[in-house]
């Protein structure tokens, strides 16, 4: 680990928000295996209990499969201004102890304490007080990590879940890596974890043998990155203004959609989703992305600029449509994402485009 300067990051990461929230509210759920989202033979699971999850219950499963897995599991319909309110809540105590706050998520932010608002030295002690304050004030568990830098502080918090605090100090940050399994390397997903095991690399103490060159090789830009970090560095800072780049939301299918006329009516459902999400985080684009992968798995993106920022649900449905009409599918589809990018920059001048 060679960082230049010690840093004290610490990521916070609520447990199990989505349906802690519904236990709360409803205290007949307490205790009970709670699933947020559609309950129908098409629904996905959103977010899942801790008592679910023992079933093998997981986000983005189908409601079939988690009510199979678990015959008792719970439905509840999302109820997402309830979240960003509690979400609001949570955030401003994370501001009474530091204005470095990176929201990742909802539910989730990275917290630089380095030189904090109470002039607290221990890192440890701050986050211990977060957890406290966030019980105290909203009945919910959140689990923290914390280290040098964003990489190792994200891992930590979900070493000990749910409501936990795990710290990884500088000296054990090189011993902890080497022996870190590969899949828990936060930016290691599940194809590149089984490519690396085809060559033989299971653990930290694996990767950290190939050399930059190699790994660079093997996997591309990413390759300096998992570089770098199986020795412990991420320069990477806190960035409390951190831009929001797109919003997006795609459905995996329980049975591959075979014809344009059924993905169609799948593409206006997921519309209808995204359409909530932008109004709900007040983002506005002008590029509509279409993304869809195969049942072979082979996935493709297209997308399509206009002058000015597409707000109008309808809009969203015919960009979308025409996006669609221009493909010719090649298999049958398994997935399928749409989403809205590219803000407009003050005083910028815009070009139309078509990208294909």
């Amino acid at each position: 680990m060679t960082e230049d300067v010690i840093r004290k990051i610490i990521h916070i990461d609520m447990d199990a928000f989505f349906a802690s929230v519904e236990q709360k509210d409803n205290p007949e759920l307490k205790g009970k295996a709670v699933a947020v989202g559609g309950g129908g033979d098409r629904g996905v699971v959103a977010a899942a209990s801790y008592e679910a999850r023992k079933f093998g219950v997981r986000s983005a499963m189908a409601s079939k499969s988690a009510l199979k897995r678990c015959p008792h599991l719970i439905f509840v319909n999302p109820r997402h201004s309830r979240y960003k309110e509690i979400s609001d809540q949570i955030m401003a105590i994370f501001h009474e102890f530091t204005d470095l706050v990176e929201p990742l998520s909802i539910d989730e932010a990275f917290l630089d304490v380095s030189h904090n608002k109470m002039g607290l030295p221990s890192a440890t002690a701050i986050a211990e007080e977060i957890k406290r304050r966030v019980k105290e004030e909203t009945g919910l568990t959140a689990s923290a990590g914390i280290s040098v830098n964003k990489f190792l502080a994200k891992i930590a918090s979900d070493y000990q879940k749910p409501d936990g605090l795990f710290v990884i100090k500088p000296k054990m940050v090189e011993s902890f890596i080497e022996k870190l399994s590969i899949e828990k390397f936060f930016g290691v997903g599940k194809v590149t974890a089984e490519k690396m095991h085809q060559i033989g690399i299971f653990h930290g103490k694996d990767l950290k043998k190939r050399s930059l060159l190699e790994l660079t090789r093997l996997f591309g830009k990413n390759g300096a990155y998992y570089y770098n970090i199986v020795r412990g560095i991420d320069h990477r800072e806190v960035d409390p203004h951190r831009i929001r780049k797109s919003v997006s939301t795609e459905n995996t299918f329980l049975d591959d959609i075979r014809n344009k006329e059924e993905l169609k009516i799948r593409l206006e459902e997921l519309v209808l989703d995204l359409y909530r999400r932008l109004q709900r985080t007040k983002f506005k684009g002008r590029t509509i992305n279409l993304k869809i992968k195969y049942s072979n798995f082979e996935q493709i993106t297209r997308s399509r600029t206009v002058l000015h920022e597409i707000t109008d649900y309808k809009e969203i449905v015919e960009l979308s449509n025409n996006i669609l009409d221009q493909l010719e599918l090649t298999d049958s589809i398994r997935l399928l994402g749409v989403g809205v990018s590219n803000q407009i920059k003050p005083n910028e001048v815009v070009q139309l485009t078509f990208d294909f």
